[in-house]
């Protein structure tokens, strides 16, 4: 995205401001509604629409914002991820995102175990950058796959390890910081006579160093007895960390949220890694149990002690990335307490490991026990733990939600089953169901009780709660945050929290760094009501309008929309394949969230259907590849795929019918006439003039290469070959001839028929239509459901009607179960379709397990790798585990599941013109690198006829269909001099 045009400026600004602002940047700037919506929100409960979003790209480019801001009397706010859970990221001036551009990692000092690194780098890639060298960061949070560090030290982040590596204020060595005129500063360890040097200075990091001295010697009583004993803290000013023997400001500003300085660059401390982490895995009967077995767990010296209860577990069954964890589990526990040990001696902490399940035993804790000790066992409890706020949002219903406003708090671990049990009380009197996880090893529980906000009433009651929660942490010796921060959520009991004279101490800090008061205002100090800007209250009600497709379980198009809470998990880069186009672009708005929030932008309109043909949502959504990634990955399972389409039915019907999109649209009759004419049809792709000329009339790129036809089609094949004389043993099976492997790829379409044909089945082939894929993903929606009718009337008529339906192209298969559901809940025959799609790799392994059909010892395949990309519909829809057994069952292989995200081709979406060069961009971030990197005996497998089309183009490998290596592996040979590659291609 580039800097917005000026005229998209909000007239109440000061004149003059934004082209001051524009031209002074070498980043953008955006002033237009979408972009300021998108800013508008964290991942808490609050909203507040700013003025401006800038996307700086150094220090130079921050601080002219703030120069400028200050002189002007405007607000900044700085942003890293935008994971805030109190509202700390969200604020009505500038928006400062440093995500995009400053996420550079300057230098690793191995020797010293230091980095130095611009505040956007998120916390994981650092760790990778340190890896080589045994390092890491210490601070390690659930969101460490996108949460940047500069979010981390305006937090003072914590995380699961902090038994052992505390609080990011303890990894803080230096920093570059903006102070709130513009000027700028580095803030490190002074000794006295460099304090006293720098306070000479008649400007207002002079000024800093005068006054806070002064403010400590006028305060140091109400310093040494105003703050909460409890160490674990994210709250105020730390006030407690500054003395004149160790006067470190870098120190000082961690976790005072932007509201004093914006750091640009920051020198971290960072620690040996271990080299190996085992689990005790403890299940519980109730909750309460495992909180009480917390004490037991201390007792062996753990890394980290975490809970987790059953309303997470349940969750994480539904969902299909997460759904791995629930089935290793013993019987169904109501809440699991999993304690790690780590260190570089693997047979001593498996020792401690053992002695606490000794200790449990021997206490009567838990019913059962799992030991994880390899990487490989401890995945899909870790990944479950890192998304246990997403999975216990998902059980949001509409704009009842689990909130984030007493959350945060931490209690000495020895009494935190007592206070827990007393908050649960409170949560009981006022009626509230609540989740919880957290870190039992530092007293530290995530309790989000469910609150609608759109209702007044339970707004007073949210307040009430969080007041006696307050109260309730005082008494057991507390800290009202301990992770999390102050923001919008907590900021105003600190008066009450700290007391009259340290917080006006506090007051006192913030006038000496800020006498503008522009740095992100009202948190730590002078906030407004923890019931103020609540995103769910300011929210206008929806105006009903006719959709295409049924939204109505969750609430209407915009509440689909909406169910995004923002925590930003489709930011992440490193697995699963969710968001393709943010990966590529690093913008927000490519996101699934910046999307979904555009969208429920757009959808609080006057006039919806005339906001969604908006060219500015046009252009948030255009990136979406549509993989449907966001259904199965994001937490909340908001599915932007049948948000497009939907939008882009309503973009046709106010702007009219593109060509392209209706070539697109028709693929099914496109590829239909191209095998019919073939060979002659493939000559067009092979004339550069001609792909020049297609091109620039209809948008189709000339560097990417066009499918290749072939006239002895599948069908053609089944009527003169493919069909067999006798019944087969196991019944009739309809076999979907899709669009794609009957013209283009029928080899493949051949290898299904006969494989089925040896285990018993007798093939029919479904060949009289297309699904409407197609046709749904260019937003042509009325013809999709015409299609799917049609093709659901034809698989359902009689004599067809028990049979199993299946395929070997995913996008086209899992069409039949979800989207004609969803296009047509009320027909019939799509309902009865859709609960006979099966997938032909399971009754392909169910063949081999019983024998009837036998695959050679000594394939050509035997000895080798295969590395296997699924299909991204495949992975949303069941995921890749059926393909998976059934290629393990080829005698002699190695098969490997790529975690490389989505290949970039998405259908017609690699063909555009201008998206291109995006389609190879995502591609690039994991895929071809590792097809590059495998050995050339390594043989590679992919699903999807996009997803190969790909891999060629990108990689020059020709990847197989799983089905043709299942084939291959039916007969002997030595495989000498036979290429992984495949022959076809």
């Amino acid at each position: 995205m580039t800097t917005t045009e000026i005229s998209a400026v909000d007239a109440a600004l000061p004149a003059g401001f934004a082209e001051e602002l524009t031209q002074a940047l070498t980043g953008e700037v955006a002033f237009d509604d979408y972009s300021r919506h998108m800013f508008s929100r964290d991942a808490s409960m609050y909203t507040m629409r700013p003025v401006a979003v800038v996307y700086p790209v150094d220090g130079r480019d921050v601080a002219e914002t703030v120069r400028i801001a200050a002189a002007y009397g405007i607000q900044v706010t700085a942003r890293g991820a935008g994971t805030s859970l109190a509202g700390q990221t969200v604020g009505a001036g500038i928006i400062v995102d440093h995500s995009r551009h400053m996420n550079r990692i300057l230098s690793i000092d191995p020797v010293a175990r230091t980095a130095r690194v611009e505040v956007g780098v998120v916390q994981d890639d650092l760790n990778r950058a340190a890896a080589p060298y045994g390092l890491m960061f210490g601070p390690d949070t659930s969101t460490s796959n996108r949460a940047t560090i500069g979010g981390m030290l305006g937090n003072n982040s914590a995380g699961s390890g902090s038994l052992r590596y505390g609080m990011t204020i303890d990894h803080i060595r230096s920093m570059d910081v903006v102070l709130a005129d513009g000027t700028t500063a580095r803030l490190e360890p002074v000794d006295g006579e460099e304090r006293i040097r720098r306070a000479a200075a008649q400007t207002r990091e002079g000024e800093i160093y005068r006054r806070l001295p002064e403010i400590l010697e006028e305060n140091a009583e109400a310093i040494a007895s105003g703050f909460p004993p409890f160490w674990r803290r994210a709250s105020g000013y730390r006030l407690d960390r500054l003395s004149l023997d160790d006067f470190n400001l870098a120190k000082f500003v961690v976790g005072s949220e932007g509201t004093l300085v914006i750091a640009t660059q920051v020198e971290v401390d960072l620690v040996p890694k271990p080299r190996h982490t085992v689990y005790a895995v403890g299940h519980f009967a109730t909750t309460q149990e495992a909180i009480e077995a917390t004490a037991d767990s201390l007792s062996c010296e753990p890394a980290q002690v975490e809970l987790m209860d059953k309303t997470i577990l349940d969750l994480s069954r539904q969902k299909i990335e997460y759904s791995n964890l629930g089935r290793t589990l013993k019987g169904d526990p109501a809440a699991l307490l999993f304690v790690s040990f780590t260190g570089d001696d693997k047979e001593e902490i498996t020792g401690r490991l053992e002695a606490l399940i000794s200790l449990w035993e021997r206490n009567g804790r838990g019913y059962a026990t799992l030991k994880l000790v390899t990487a490989a066992e401890q995945a899909d409890l870790l990944k479950v733990r890192k998304s246990s706020l997403g999975l216990l949002m998902a059980a949001s219903e509409g704009s009842n939600r689990p909130l984030a406003f007493v959350e945060d708090t931490a209690v000495p671990p020895e009494r935190l089953a007592e206070y827990t049990a007393r908050f649960a009380q409170i949560l009981d009197q006022h009626q509230m169901r609540a989740g919880f996880y957290g870190h039992c090893s530092v007293g530290c529980l995530h309790i989000r009780p469910f609150v609608d906000l759109a209702k007044p009433d339970e707004v007073l009651r949210m307040r009430a709660v969080a007041v006696e929660v307050k109260n309730l942490v005082k008494e057991f010796g507390g800290v009202n945050s301990s992770e999390h921060g102050d923001g919008l959520a907590r900021s105003e009991f600190n008066r009450e929290i700290f007391g009259d004279r340290l917080y006006e101490a506090m007051r006192e800090v913030k006038r000496v760094f800020d006498p503008g008061n522009i740095m992100n205002p009202g948190k730590i100090v002078d906030a407004p009501s923890m019931t103020d800007n609540l995103r769910d209250a300011m929210l206008p009600a929806a105006v009903g309008f006719r959709t295409r497709l049924d939204f109505e379980v969750v609430g209407g198009m915009r509440g689909a929309a909406d169910r995004c809470m923002n925590i930003g998990l489709c930011r992440k880069s490193t697995t699963g394949a969710m968001c393709p186009s943010y990966i590529a672009t690093k913008e927000e708005e490519h996101s699934t969230r910046g999307r979904a929030n555009a969208l429920v932008k757009a959808l609080s309109e006057p006039d919806p259907k005339a906001a969604l043909g908006d060219e500015r949502l046009h252009e948030v959504l255009d990136l979406c590849l549509m993989c449907k990634a966001c259904k199965a990955e994001c937490p909340l399972g908001v599915d932007m795929a049948k948000l497009k389409s939907e939008t882009l039915s309503h973009y046709h019907e106010l702007h009219g019918v593109p060509l392209r999109t209706r070539i697109f649209g028709a693929i099914r009759t496109l590829n239909k006439l191209g095998s019919a004419f073939a060979p002659v049809s493939n000559l067009p792709g092979r004339i550069p003039l001609l792909r020049a000329v297609m091109e620039r009339t209809v948008g189709i790129a000339a560097a990417r290469p066009l499918p290749h036809y072939r006239f002895m089609n599948l069908i053609r094949w089944y009527r003169r070959t493919g069909r067999l004389a006798e019944p087969g043993s196991q019944g009739t099976i309809s076999f979907l001839a899709d669009s794609f492997t009957t013209y283009s790829e029928p080899h493949i379409g051949q290898a299904a028929v006969r494989l089925l044909q040896a285990t018993g089945w007798n093939v029919e082939l479904a060949s009289t239509g297309c699904c409407g894929r197609s046709a749904l993903s260019k937003g042509l929606v009325d013809e999709a459901k015409a299609k799917a009718a049609a093709m659901a009337r034809d698989l359902n008529s009689p004599g067809s009607q028990e049979s199993p339906i299946v395929g070997c192209e995913p996008s086209c298969l899992f069409t039949l179960r979800d989207e004609h559901v969803t296009m047509l809940p009320q027909d019939a025959n799509v309902q009865a379709v859709a609960k006979r799609v099966r997938q032909i790799e399971e009754l392909l392994t169910e063949a081999i397990d019983d024998g009837r059909l036998v695959l050679a010892e000594d394939s050509w395949l035997a000895g080798r790798t295969i590395l296997y990309q699924g299909h991204c519909h495949q992975k949303a829809e069941v995921g890749t585990a059926a393909t998976m057994a059934m290629l393990r069952r080829i005698p002699g292989v190695t098969v490997t599941d790529l975690d490389a995200g989505c290949c970039g081709m998405a259908g017609s979406f690699g063909y555009e013109s201008e998206h291109y060069a995006v389609s190879l961009k995502v591609g690039e971030d994991r895929l071809f690198p590792a097809i590059r990197e495998a050995g050339e005996d390594t043989v590679v497998a992919a699903t999807g006829t996009s997803c190969r089309e790909q891999i060629f183009h990108g990689t020059q490998r020709s990847a197989w269909h799983p089905l043709e290596l299942l084939q291959e592996a039916l007969s002997s040979s030595t495989g000498e001099g036979r290429s992984a590659d495949h022959s076809v291609r």
